[in-house]
């Protein structure tokens, strides 16, 4: 058991679930002239809908609402998951046990509807608590959220599980506990823009996270240096 630590918030798609995004947005960009850069990233991964798609519509070179850039990626998308389905990262369920035996309660969020989640976690639905799933698009990145107001918790009684960089820096913010878990995608930058906020625990895999480093930010959250020496 555990210390300090009382929540774990764990994203769903690029953690629990495979990352399905970064090579629609790369290719989606790249396609239509425009340069793929570390800032381009930034600026759109983790952010409301509506952020994204204006962020979309003035990076490419076409007469498009932000609306109707929205419209064309999720297209797009829809025909990469024709040949790249979403599945379960490998260890996905035995983090989510591993967590549930340390006696952390268990939130999945993500940008999309909850009828995603229910499309893909409803079989393993008993492993997280009340509500199972926030939409955190209209709020995003909801770590403030969903922390106090969700579950009633001070930041330092909850460890972040995420694969973007911006969730990490809202999480340093706020002194919360985090864990990164960044997509493999050749051309992501989300690794490198982890180590130039100064996530300390970045991972490769999900199995990776496991009891000893789970204690060791326990240990962290209790002193108080999450983010600092």
């Amino acid at each position: 058991m555990l210390s300090r630590l009382r929540l774990a918030a764990v994203n769903i798609d690029g953690v629990v679930l495979n990352d399905t995004f970064s090579p629609v947005i790369h290719r989606f960009l790249v396609s239509r002239g425009c340069a793929y850069t570390a800032e381009v990233e930034r600026s759109i991964f983790s952010q409301p809908r509506s952020v994204a798609g204006r962020i979309l519509a003035q990076a490419i070179d076409e007469p498009v609402t932000p609306e109707d850039a929205l419209d064309l990626y999720f297209r797009e998308r829809a025909h990469y998951l024709e040949t790249h389905p979403v599945r379960l990262n490998g260890g996905a369920v035995e983090l989510l046990e591993r967590l549930r035996g340390l006696g952390l309660q268990i939130i999945c969020y993500g940008g999309l509807a909850k009828d995603h989640f229910d499309e893909f976690l409803r079989a393993y639905a008993d492993l997280f608590d009340n509500p199972g799933y926030i939409c955190t698009d209209t709020f995003r990145p909801g770590i403030q959220e969903i922390i106090t107001e969700y579950f009633g918790f001070t930041y330092d009684e909850a460890v972040f599980i995420d694969d973007v960089a911006n969730v990490g820096l809202a999480a340093k913010e706020l002194n919360v506990p985090f864990i990164g878990h960044p997509t493999n995608f050749e051309y992501s930058f989300q690794p490198r823009l982890m180590r130039e906020i100064g996530v300390r625990h970045v991972v490769e895999s999900l199995h990776a996270v496991d009891e000893g480093l789970l204690h060791r930010v326990d240990r962290e959250a209790a002193l108080g240096s999450v983010w600092r020496a």
